[in-house]
C-alpha cells in the first residue's frame, strides 16, 4: 500500500494535504480500537503510525495485530514507529524511523522495496536530500510548533516545506504540536501530510469531528500541485 498524496491518482483532482495519524505512546488498544474507527469515519486520512514507547514486543504485536486490520479495511496505510523488524514481521505497510533509530538503509534492507520508509529530518533541507536520494518514500520535518507529547529537538519553520515542496517530488510530513486552528500555514506552504497526536485523541468532540475539521481546514487551505510535484 502506497502512501499517496490525496488526488495523486487522478490529474483532474487537485492534491492537497491529508493527515497522518499517530498513535498515543500509551494506549488500552480495545479501547482505542473504537477510537480509531471514529477517526477513520470522519474523513480522509493517509495513514496511522503505530508508536507505543516503554512497552515489549508482544504488547506491540497485539497492537498491531487488532488495529491493523481497521486502518487497512479503510484504505489507511498502517506504519510502525522505530522497528522496522517488527514492521516486516507483522506485515505492516512500513515503518517510520527517526533520527536515532535504526538507519535507513538497514530499515529498507529489513522491509524491501514494495513497503514504506520514511524519515524524520528534523529542520534538515540536507538530512532529507539524503534520505530521498536514497529511496525514502517520504520525509519529515518538525517540529512547527511547542508539543505535549514530545519534547522537539529541532524547530522547523514554513521556508523548509515551500523549498522541499517546490523543488523536489518525494513527499513531506509536518510534525509538532499541529490542531486545526494552526495548519493552516503547513497546508498552504506544501506539506503533503500533517502528523497528528492529540488534536486527534484528545479532541473534546471526540476524533471522528476532529478528522472532518483537519480536513475542512484542508480544502479551504489546500492547492493543486501544478508546479509537477505530484
Amino acid at each position: 500500500m502506497a502512501l499517496a498524496r490525496s488526488g495523486s491518482g487522478d490529474e483532474n483532482e487537485p492534491a492537497t494535504t491529508r493527515l497522518y495519524l499517530i498513535t498515543p505512546p500509551a494506549l488500552d488498544t480495545e479501547r482505542f480500537a473504537k477510537e480509531l474507527g471514529e477517526a477513520l469515519a470522519g474523513g480522509d486520512v493517509a495513514c496511522l503510525q503505530l508508536r507505543l514507547k516503554d512497552i515489549d514486543d508482544d504488547a506491540i504485536r497485539h497492537a498491531t495485530r487488532i488495529l491493523k486490520p481497521i486502518a487497512q479495511d479503510r484504505g489507511v496505510a498502517f506504519i510502525m514507529n522505530d522497528r522496522p523488524d517488527l514492521a516486516a514481521e507483522l506485515d505492516c505497510d512500513g515503518v517510520h524511523v527517526g533520527e536515532e533509530d535504526m538507519p535507513y538503509a538497514e530499515a529498507r534492507r529489513l522491509l524491501g522495496p514494495d513497503h514504506i520508509v520514511g524519515v524524520t529530518c528534523g529542520s534538515s533541507r540536507d538530512r532529507a536530500i539524503t534520505a530521498a536520494e536514497a529511496g525514502a518514500d517520504y520525509v519529515a520535518f518538525g517540529a512547527f510548533f511547542p508539543s505535549a507529547t514530545k519534547a522537539a529537538k529541532h524547530h522547523a519553520g514554513l521556508e523548509v516545506l515551500r523549498d522541499w515542496s517546490e523543488t523536489t517530488v518525494v513527499p513531506c510530513c509536518a510534525i509538532g504540536g499541529i490542531t486545526q486552528q494552526n495548519c493552516g500555514p503547513l497546508v498552504e506552504a506544501g506539506a503533503d501530510f500533517l502528523a497528528v497526536i492529540g488534536a486527534i485523541w484528545s479532541y473534546p468532540r471526540g476524533p471522528r469531528a476532529a478528522v472532518r475539521e483537519f480536513n475542512e481546514v484542508f480544502a479551504q487551505y489546500g492547492r493543486g500541485f501544478s508546479d509537477g510535484s505530484s
